[in-house]
Order: C-alpha cells, then structure tokens, then sequence
C-alpha cells in the first residue's frame, strides 16, 4: 500500500515564504511522475506543478518564477518552495504521484493560508 504523507504548511502573511513535502512509502514502488495541486474553498481542484523523474518541472502560469518543485528519487520525496506568496495562493494544497505502472496516488492535503 502507497501512501503519502504531506508536511509544512501553515499561516504566512503575504511576501512571504512556506516549503512543503511530501513523502511517498510504500514497498517497490518506483514513481513516474510527482505533482502539485491546490483547492480553494469553493473552488476545483486546480494543477500547481509537476516534476518528472528525470527532474524536469513544470509550472502553472499563477505561480511560474515564486514557486521552485524538486524531486528526492532516494527518498520517493518531492519538495514545493513557495516564495512571494499572496492571498490568492491559500488553499488546500496535495500532492499526487504517479508510479511506472500507471497507478496514482493523492496526498491528504496541507492548509496553506496567506493573510495578514
């Protein structure tokens, strides 16, 4: 059984700064491709950012050049920077992979809130 075990959001005020994680376990499993993906209250799930194994990311537009995605392939973890956050960057943040086999697995979610 895969699961994954999300860490580090919290309150911050906007500008400012949060890093998050998110550790998958599971035996054997090897994982294709790991993403990021936020929901605002009232609002659909919406894509953040990914990263596949080679390590090459990619970015939704919202959040190019203040958000940083990597990748741990050793510790079947990946990383979110989160700089120069604004309020309308608060939601519930999860983590999602995808293994080799095609099989995908969601994190439980992290509060990220970004107020003054």
């Amino acid at each position: 059984q895969v699961q994954l075990v999300e860490s580090g959001g919290g309150l911050v005020q906007p500008g400012g700064s949060l890093a998050l994680s998110c550790a998958a376990s599971g035996s054997g499993i090897s994982i294709n491709t790991m993403d990021w993906f936020r929901q605002a209250s009232g609002k659909q799930r919406e894509w953040v950012t990914g990263i596949n194994r080679g390590g090459r990311p990619s970015y939704a537009g919202s959040v190019k050049g203040r958000f940083t995605i990597s990748r741990d392939n050793a510790k079947n973890t990946m990383y979110l920077q989160m700089n120069s956050l604004k309020p309308e960057d608060t939601a519930v943040y999860y983590c999602r992979i995808m293994t080799m086999m095609a099989k995908v697995y969601w994190g439980q979610g992290t509060q990220v809130t970004v107020s003054s």
